[in-house]
Formats: structure tokens, sequence, C-alpha cells
């Protein structure tokens, strides 16, 4: 693991098209921009397990359930 010392508005480069920059740093926390290109997903770490998760058409299909309830409820006149 490669660990540098940055400071507001400098910048690391990964590889030839990926630049995360120093957006601004308080106690405690950094903020950063990541630009890469379209074709690289860029995820925060703690959504990755939500991410990897297989999706389950069950729960989908109970998602859009509960949705279309919920606006027949709003909007009787719509069903």
């Amino acid at each position: 693991m490669l660990v540098l010392t940055r400071k507001p508005a400098e910048t690391i480069l990964i590889g030839d098209s990926i630049v995360v920059k120093v957006m601004k740093t308080a106690r405690g926390a950094v903020k950063i921009g990541i630009d890469a290109p379209d074709d690289i997903r860029v995820i925060r770490g703690e959504l990755l397990e939500k991410v990897a998760a297989p999706i389950q058409p069950e729960s989908i299909v109970n998602q859009l359930t509960d949705h279309f309830n919920a606006l027949s409820d709003q909007y009787p006149h719509v069903a």
C-alpha cells in the first residue's frame, strides 16, 4: 500500500486516466474528488458489500408492489 501526504488541491494519478484530488481537509475527514473514465466503476468501500450481494427478484417485485400500493393510496383515481 502506498501512503501519501497531500494538501488541498494536490492530486494523485493512478495509471494514465484516474486522478484523485484532495478537495478539502478538516479534523478527522478528507473530502476527495475522483476523475475516472466512464468504464471505470468508482464505489465507496462500505457500499461494495451491498453491490456485491445478488439481486433477489422477489425483493424487486415486493418493492414495486409496495410502491404501487402507496401510489394507489395517494391517487385512488389512477388505479
